[in-house]
């Protein structure tokens, strides 16, 4: 349990950031012009965009120095290149499954890596400004910060933005996307139970000493990091609940990471098991934003971390928080509830829906109504109320659609154009190799009268795509109609 794994070791060296950004910014103005010459409007528009925010940033670095000596690899930055790795070839093998074109699908995955990246960090500043004194600060991501939301709800624009411009649907990508989702989840929450962050509630003194001994975090020696004594729960623990700071780890505490990382392992298997009776695209999609929602909202329940953030309004805790409950019961009802076709076993599943509610009611409920508590729900638990309810109706209106259009709903409806031209060569190439496999025929053999006529391909040869007719007994030779690809 370390935030760095290891250090490389480097020369001490020191850089001016003036000259930094400015040869980037050089680099990006550079390609957004060989971009613009090669008619690539939307890269030249982004690289140009990169370059001028290159610039800017020189401007403000401009009398600032970065001392380059042994490099950290922390152990949180491996963990999410790691669930960039997975997440890639899972996403792109789906695609490919599902006919979507794939050096699109390729672009479409950078770019929606990049700007999950860039969202959760945002939402992380939106919900913590008083931590960052200068613009410098919230660039520094080595010091964490990143909202899983956040990433869902950045990685979703941008892919909206960038299929758009390639005239092909969101919800088919976002349903061979989402399970990289659940394996991000999965590994980065590995990450940060290396660091120490995204830590719960201390554990009861009845707890199992294995659990105390997983939820017990590490005072770091000084040094280990440039900010910061030690691990974000020892630190919080000193300040807030009276740990002694000659103490050598924290509070035992829920291992909420862990938590995580194995709803994000759950998530993944309900997923993949949900592709093999898929009724409609973007099916997928929607269960993971309504399954996520849920599970995040109760492992809000457990966190404990300061800088989660907080949306109004203030109620007490025993109306506020199992409210958030109903409104997954009325959105599980209304929507995910009808895949079970049965329909007493249907109504069984939408009155067992609104129990967690009413048991976390009674278990809060004070003695008297002086006692409450009053609270606001967490960031991450309003955005999964509203985007779980959200995915509910969404599913409830495509469902429907569904059972009285099947295979509309299951359309792709992609443009036609090179993506087309791409699948069609594929399915060609198969069919090729089919007629290869067939013992006793040889390609450019005469056809035989009961022969069908054979099947014209795109980029055949000379000698393929010849047909043979018979009339009145002859044998006529039918005129070559394929031509050169």
């Amino acid at each position: 349990m370390h935030p760095i794994l290891f250090r490389v070791p480097l020369p001490v060296w020191t850089v001016p950031l003036l000259w930094v950004f400015l040869i980037a910014a050089g680099i990006a103005f550079a390609g957004a012009i060989g971009l613009f010459i090669a008619k690539n409007k939307p890269g030249a528009a982004t690289a140009g965009i990169a370059g001028v925010a290159l610039a800017a940033l020189a401007a403000q670095f401009k009398e600032q120095t970065y001392t380059l000596g042994p490099l950290p690899i922390y152990s949180y930055g491996v963990m999410l290149g790691l669930s960039l790795v997975v997440g890639w070839y899972l996403t792109l093998g789906l695609a490919e499954r599902d006919g979507l074109p794939k050096e699109t699908m390729a672009n479409c995955y950078v770019v929606t890596a990049l700007a999950a990246v860039l969202g959760s960090r945002v939402l992380y500043i939106l919900t913590n400004l008083d931590e960052f004194d200068s613009l410098g600060a919230m660039f520094d991501i080595r010091r964490g910060g990143l909202v899983a939301y956040g990433g869902f709800l950045g990685g979703f624009l941008g892919s909206y933005l960038f299929l758009r411009s390639h005239r092909i649907p969101l919800l088919p990508w976002a349903d061979v996307a989402v399970p990289s989702l659940a394996s991000g989840l999965m590994i980065t929450r590995i990450g940060c139970y290396l660091f120490g962050c995204d830590f719960g509630r201390p554990l009861g003194e009845n707890a199992p000493a294995w659990l105390k001994k997983l939820g017990t975090f590490p005072h770091w020696p000084e040094g280990t990091l440039d900010h910061g004594s030690g691990s974000p729960a020892w630190v919080q623990h000193v300040k807030e609940r009276g740990l002694d700071p000659t103490a050598e780890a924290s509070l035992a505490v829920h291992p909420t990471q862990i938590y995580e990382s194995l709803v994000g392992a759950g998530l993944l298997a309900l997923l993949l098991l949900a592709r093999r009776r898929q009724k409609f695209r973007g099916q997928i999609f929607l269960l993971f934003t309504f399954s996520y929602g849920v599970c995040r909202y109760l492992l809000e329940l457990l966190r404990d971390d300061a800088e989660r953030g907080s949306i109004p309004p203030s109620l007490a805790e025993h109306v506020l928080l199992p409210a958030g409950l109903v409104v997954f019961a009325v959105g599980y009802t209304i929507g995910f509830s009808h895949v079970v076709r049965e329909g007493v076993l249907r109504k069984v599943t939408q009155a067992l829906a609104f129990v967690p509610a009413i048991a976390l009611y009674l278990a809060l409920k004070p003695e008297t109504f002086g006692a409450s508590t009053t609270i606001q729900y967490s960031t991450s638990q309003a955005v999964a109320l509203a985007t779980g309810l959200a995915a509910s109706i969404a599913f409830a209106i495509y469902y429907k659609a569904a059972l009285a259009h099947p295979e509309q709903a299951m359309a792709l409806n992609l443009p036609e154009g090179p993506a087309a031209a791409d699948r069609a060569a594929d399915e060609d190439d198969d069919e090729e190799d089919e007629d290869d496999d067939k013992p006793g025929e040889k390609r450019g053999a005469p056809a035989k009268a009961s022969d069908k006529p054979a099947k014209a391909k795109r980029g055949g040869a000379k000698d393929e795509g010849r047909a043979t007719a018979r009339e009145q007994g002859a044998a006529a030779e039918a005129p070559d109609t394929t031509g050169e690809a």
